[in-house]
């Protein structure tokens, strides 16, 4: 299965704020198959840069949220910390009860499996209903992922032999594979992931009939509580293009990025940085910096910083130190910052994940006239 690398696109046109959202933020995560040992492919992410992206959400200070507590929070009875995550696991490979599974378990993360019914026990590779039973008992919740997992050009074939054929078809198709799964594992299936992608209004309506209150798309963005529930975004996190994670967990673009929460926080980094992780200053022309003495051979030539709400910064970078800084030069006035480092090797390859944190700036200790 192949999916295009999709630039940020509006989910519908024409959207109004709603009085309903009140600037959280969610960032949903989609994964599928995992290895430590075979070749890295769009749909399968090696194991250990699996975990390194788990740790990295615990890092940069990102809640992990269940799939009931998203819910939740899309109907409006509870509220979730800003700059959330969702984490969903397509398909139902057994690499994810052997490989994936334990990383999550080691960090307490909760996770929705998104499976189809012809793939559960289906042999070889497949997930055993054991597997996903056990998965179910540390944290685990299902959706549904269609009965047969037809790809966009089936679905295309079906609606073009007319709206009975079809409407037969996703009844098929989507109705079936929710009765299985419950009838399997005695819980409410209520989520849906579209295989491939691929959508319909026709889907819209029969979702709210079969009683599916979020149907999941591939299309990246970040989800507030009035985004279309037949409609939620995903960031499908690929083997091959590691900047789709990093662009799945900044947020530094959002409203609310440095919300009264934040001081709840605990950021750590990998290389001594200043302003430190999650520090309230007092000033809002601080010296940002990083240490990367201990970050192995860097080419100089590819050190970069960026700043939230600046952009690319001019930092220089000390060879013989391995200390990038860059001196504020215009006073910043929001509540927060975020900053990113990014770098390469000698021989051309980028960390794996960036260098990022963020710090606040106490607004009355540091007030600066508006002018």
């Amino acid at each position: 299965m192949t999916f295009r690398i999709l630039s940020f696109l509006a989910l519908i046109s024409g959207l109004t704020a709603s009085a309903a959202d009140e600037g959280v933020r969610v960032s949903v995560l989609g994964y599928h198959d995992f290895s430590e040992t075979e070749e890295e492919t769009e749909m399968k992410i090696r194991t250990s840069k699996f975990r390194r992206q788990m740790e990295s959400l615990e890092t940069l200070g990102l809640k992990v949220i269940s799939m009931e507590d998203f819910q939740a929070w899309k109907r409006g009875d509870k509220s979730i910390p800003d700059k959330s995550i969702v984490i969903t696991i397509d398909d139902g490979w057994k690499s994810v009860y052997d490989e994936a599974f334990p990383v999550l378990k080691e960090f307490g993360y909760p996770f929705t499996l998104f499976l189809y019914k012809n793939y559960v026990d289906g042999g070889g590779r497949a997930l055993t209903i054991p597997m996903i039973e056990e998965m179910m008992e540390h944290g685990a919740t299902i959706g549904s992922h269609a009965v047969s997992h037809p790809y966009p050009a089936q679905v295309k074939k079906f609606r073009r032999e007319g709206p009975d054929a079809y409407d037969k078809f996703l009844r098929g198709e989507m109705g079936e594979s929710k009765r299985f799964l419950e009838s399997k594992f005695g819980k409410a299936v209520t989520t849906y992931a579209y295989p491939g992608g691929f959508q319909t209004t026709e889907m819209f309506k029969l979702g709210e009939e079969f009683g599916y209150e979020q149907m999941f798309t591939v299309l990246p963005a970040k989800v507030r509580r009035d985004t279309p529930d037949h409609s939620v975004p995903r960031y499908i996190i690929l083997g091959t293009h590691d900047h789709i994670f990093e662009l799945a967990t900044a947020f530094n673009d959002l409203p609310g990025m440095a919300s009264s929460n934040d001081s709840a926080i605990v950021q750590k980094t990998p290389y001594p940085v200043q302003p430190e992780p999650g520090a309230l200053i007092d000033q809002r022309l601080p010296l940002i910096s990083a240490d990367l003495s201990k970050a192995g051979p860097i080419d100089p030539e590819t050190v970069t910083m960026q700043i939230g709400g600046f952009g690319q910064v001019p930092a220089t970078f000390d060879p013989e130190s391995g200390t990038v800084a860059w001196q504020v030069n215009r006073h910043l006035r929001s509540q927060g910052c975020q900053v990113q480092i990014n770098w390469k090797t000698p021989e051309g390859k980028s960390p794996e994940i960036p260098l990022r944190w963020n710090f606040r700036i106490d607004q009355e200790a540091a007030y600066v006239p508006q002018n």
